[in-house]
């Protein structure tokens, strides 16, 4: 049922997304596009609420809940750059706005993007941690576990342990070698 809740949440978000890009730049109506943006945060709250209810009613932390958790805080971190990524897009596309344009690979710009992609990526894990940390104390009730092998008995606990993993991945493979290269500096 939440795998459910979270697929719906994910196709909520983006049909929301695209009605209000419709109304601000076919229908010429800001008003109604800033409300249907504005409600983008309430399909998370809803899928957090849909979770919460769902473990107080009795059902066993399960690897979706957690994943849900997971969800909440990467949308939370990421869905002002995605909203504005595609804001970016249907205005070039259908309200003659200039074409988005993506920093060469190698220049500087290209390199704090992967900077701010991976804080992005912190601020995500951390609001997930967070989530996660009160599902687990507060709602299921469950002790902090004192070693890996008791955090990996648990979903939630575990997902935690994850996200630290995909923290350092998304790390080693973004930022942590881009480096600005002589080609890009010299066509400047």
């Amino acid at each position: 049922m939440i795998g459910a809740a979270i697929i719906g949440a994910e196709l909520a978000f983006w049909i929301v997304l695209v009605l209000a890009l419709v109304c601000r730049y076919l229908l010429r109506r800001r008003r109604l596009s800033t409300i249907g943006l504005l409600c983008l945060p309430v399909i998370d709250l809803c899928l957090l609420s849909f979770v919460v209810v769902d473990l107080v009613h009795g059902a066993a932390p399960q690897p979706s809940h957690a994943f849900a958790a997971s969800y909440l805080g990467f949308t939370v971190a990421f869905g002002h750059s995605i909203t504005r990524w595609a804001d970016e897009r249907f205005a070039h596309r259908f309200a003659g706005g200039p074409k988005p344009v993506r920093p060469a690979k190698g220049s500087a710009a290209y390199v704090r993007q992967l900077w701010i992609e991976w804080l992005r990526v912190v601020l995500a894990v951390g609001l997930s941690a967070l989530i996660l940390f009160g599902l687990a104390t507060v709602v299921c009730r469950q002790p902090v576990p004192h070693s890996l092998e008791q955090a990996a008995s648990s979903p939630l606990w575990g997902q935690m342990v994850l996200l630290g993993m995909v923290t350092v991945i998304w790390f080693l493979a973004g930022p942590a070698f881009a480096r600005v290269t002589t080609s890009t500096t010299a066509s400047r």
